[in-house]
């Protein structure tokens, strides 16, 4: 859509300049942590849709952030970076993580096989949440 208006333009946080809070949206990264063992076994449109849904869960269950509403005004500034966990174990173990340091964030479990898939952070500053996330690497 290079040369048109967003169709985000108008979702700027009450209180704030659509071009301010693009600005501090750049700041911000949403990690979403997909399991490589899935990634290699599963179709890639059942693996996308997994990050779909622990992304959209993590913005959802934290839209009243002021962080959340900065990134998603952001429209097509948003930054995703998806990273890969081996397996179940570094899932759950990086979800235990996150929550010991109060990280705000979401585990997507696929129904009906109860299988945790993904899990998603909220928007952050990269600084504040990258020293846990920077032994996984990005999903290939």
């Amino acid at each position: 859509m290079r040369g048109h208006a967003s169709p985000y333009s108008s979702m700027a946080a009450p209180g704030t300049v659509a071009g301010a809070s693009a600005a501090a949206a750049a700041a911000l990264v949403q990690y979403v942590v997909l399991r490589g063992d899935l990634a290699r076994s599963w179709s890639l449109g059942a693996v996308v849709a997994q990050g779909c849904h622990a992304a959209l869960a993590a913005a959802h269950a934290h839209w009243q952030h002021p962080d959340t509403r900065a990134y998603l005004s952001a429209g097509g500034a948003m930054r995703t970076v998806v990273l890969e966990a081996p397996d179940e174990a570094a899932l759950t173990a990086l979800a235990q993580t996150l929550q010991q340091h109060s990280i705000d964030h979401e585990v997507w479990t696929e129904q009906p096989e109860n299988v945790p898939s993904c899990l998603a952070l909220r928007p952050y500053p990269k600084d504040q949440v990258h020293p846990h996330l920077k032994k996984f690497k990005l999903l290939k």
